[in-house]
C-alpha cells in the first residue's frame, strides 16, 4: 500500500469507486485477496467479482500484491493501493454550481462550501506526497460551539473573532517563516436524533 490516503480527482475514478459493492471490495482489499476469497466472502459469482477488480484495477485503486500457483492455474491476489479515499467534491458539483460558488460573499453558505472543498484538496495533496515520502503533515483543527441569541449576533461574532485573530496573525507572524492558512466558518448545527448523530 503507498499511501494512507488517496486523493481522487478525476471523474473516471470517482465512478470507479462510487459503487456499493466496488467500496466493499475497497474495504475487504485493505488486505491483500484473490477474487475466489473475496467472492466466497460476498457471497457473489466470482466472474462479477473479477469484473469489478478489472475495473478497479484499471483506475488504479488496487494492484496486484501476489501471483501464486494453486491448484494448476496462477492465483492473483489483489491489495488497495490507499488505505482511504478523498474525493475532491468539485468532482461532484456541476459546472453551474462552480460559477455560482465564485460569487464570494462572507455570508454565503456557497462561500463556506466552496472554501470547505478547496481546504478538503489541498489537505488531501499534501498528505498523500508526506505518507509518501514517510512524513507526518503538521496541521491543527479548532472546533468550538457558540449558541447567538439573536441573529444578529452572528455579524457582532464574526467581527470580534475578525478582531482576535488579525492580533493572533500579527503576533505569530514571521517572515521567512513557513506560511499556512487559517480558516473559520460556522453553519448552524445539525439537528440530533435521540442516539445523537445528526439528523
Amino acid at each position: 500500500m503507498t499511501g494512507r490516503m488517496r486523493y481522487l480527482e478525476e471523474p473516471e475514478q470517482v465512478r470507479a469507486a462510487l459503487s456499493p459493492l466496488r467500496r466493499q471490495l475497497l474495504g475487504l482489499l485493505q488486505e491483500p485477496a484473490s477474487a475466489s476469497q473475496l467472492a466466497q466472502t460476498l457471497d457473489l459469482p466470482r466472474q462479477r467479482v473479477n469484473y469489478h477488480l478489472k475495473e478497479l484495477e484499471k483506475a488504479g485503486l488496487i494492484e496486484l500484491a501476489e501471483e501464486r500457483q494453486r491448484r494448476g492455474f496462477v492465483e492473483r491476489l489483489f491489495q488497495a493501493t490507499s488505505a482511504a479515499i478523498v474525493v475532491d467534491p468539485s468532482v461532484m458539483t456541476t459546472g453551474e454550481e462552480r460559477t455560482f460558488t465564485r460569487l464570494h460573499d462572507q455570508y454565503a453558505a456557497e462561500h463556506l462550501v466552496e472554501t470547505a472543498a478547496a481546504t478538503v484538496r489541498e489537505v488531501a495533496r499534501m498528505q498523500g506526497k508526506a505518507a509518501d515520502a514517510g512524513q507526518r503533515l503538521l496541521t491543527f483543527t479548532l472546533e468550538a460551539e457558540v449558541r447567538f441569541a439573536e441573529p444578529s449576533d452572528l455579524h457582532r461574532f464574526t467581527d470580534a473573532l475578525t478582531a482576535a485573530v488579525r492580533r493572533t496573525v500579527e503576533d505569530f507572524d514571521a517572515e521567512g517563516g513557513r506560511p499556512y492558512r487559517l480558516i473559520a466558518g460556522g453553519f448552524p448545527r445539525p439537528a440530533r436524533n435521540s442516539e445523537g448523530a445528526s439528523s
